[in-house]
């Protein structure tokens, strides 16, 4: 069976990818920081009957990652690799002026630097893949200029630039970046805690995902929204 490794997926999008995978029959290595709600959301998984392995962590640890594609590795290679972790840089976001440098560190470190790690760890495996891909989480903050969201915005413009220079670089493999647009998630409610306003829940974007999968297009940026609408 296919194996993927998914960060940040012990829930909102992570864990509805995860879940839709897994139903699918594939194989999976799952990270997050939390280890008991991992622990739980692994437990769900197996119930498709499909192997899941559970490794909390953090995916600035370079050992950490290793870990990872390690456990991808006995259960047979990497054929899809999701870099979904997020940082945000501040909690609740804040105008560039009074923006902390150590929250923009550690949202580029979060973001950039150990999904680039991950990828550089996992390539060799990824290159032996008959359909080795690789899935960087985005936002629109990527590619708009909203107040409060530059230092997390910036995070994710730099991810989806590696992103499209991989593409560039492994002709082979399939790299897209995508933007999942708004959704209900503990991230969000972390980054804007006055916004009230109803959002669609994680697993409603999923199929746009399954859709790249199962269409495999040309390495590059994605909207879901466009995805779900077939254009």
């Amino acid at each position: 069976m296919p194996v993927a490794i998914i960060t940040g997926a012990s829930k909102g999008l992570g864990r509805a990818l995860a879940e839709a995978l897994a139903a699918r029959g594939w194989d999976l290595v799952l990270d997050a920081r939390t280890a008991e709600v991992l622990k739980e959301t692994a437990a769900a998984l197996a119930g498709h009957g499909t192997r899941v392995t559970a490794l909390p962590g953090d995916v600035t640890d370079p050992a950490h990652r290793s870990e990872l594609v390690a456990a991808a590795w006995r259960l047979g290679g990497v054929d899809l690799l999701v870099s979904n972790a997020s940082a945000l840089g501040a909690e609740p976001l804040a105008r560039l002026e009074g923006l902390p440098l150590d929250g923009l560190r550690r949202a580029l470190e979060v973001n950039v630097v150990a999904a680039l790690g991950l990828v550089q760890e996992a390539l060799p495996l990824l290159r032996a893949s008959e359909s080795g891909t690789v899935i960087t989480v985005s936002s629109d903050a990527a590619a708009e200029a909203y107040e409060t969201w530059g230092g997390y915005g910036a995070s994710k413009a730099a991810l989806d630039h590696l992103a499209a220079v991989l593409g560039e670089e492994e002709p082979r493999l399939r790299v897209w970046a995508v933007d999942p647009g708004d959704m209900a998630t503990d991230l969000y409610a972390a980054a804007v805690p006055d916004d009230a306003d109803p959002r669609p829940e994680p697993a409603s974007v999923v199929p746009a995902f399954l859709r790249l999968l199962d269409e495999r297009p040309a390495s590059g940026r994605y909207g879901a929204p466009s995805l779900m609408e077939g254009r």
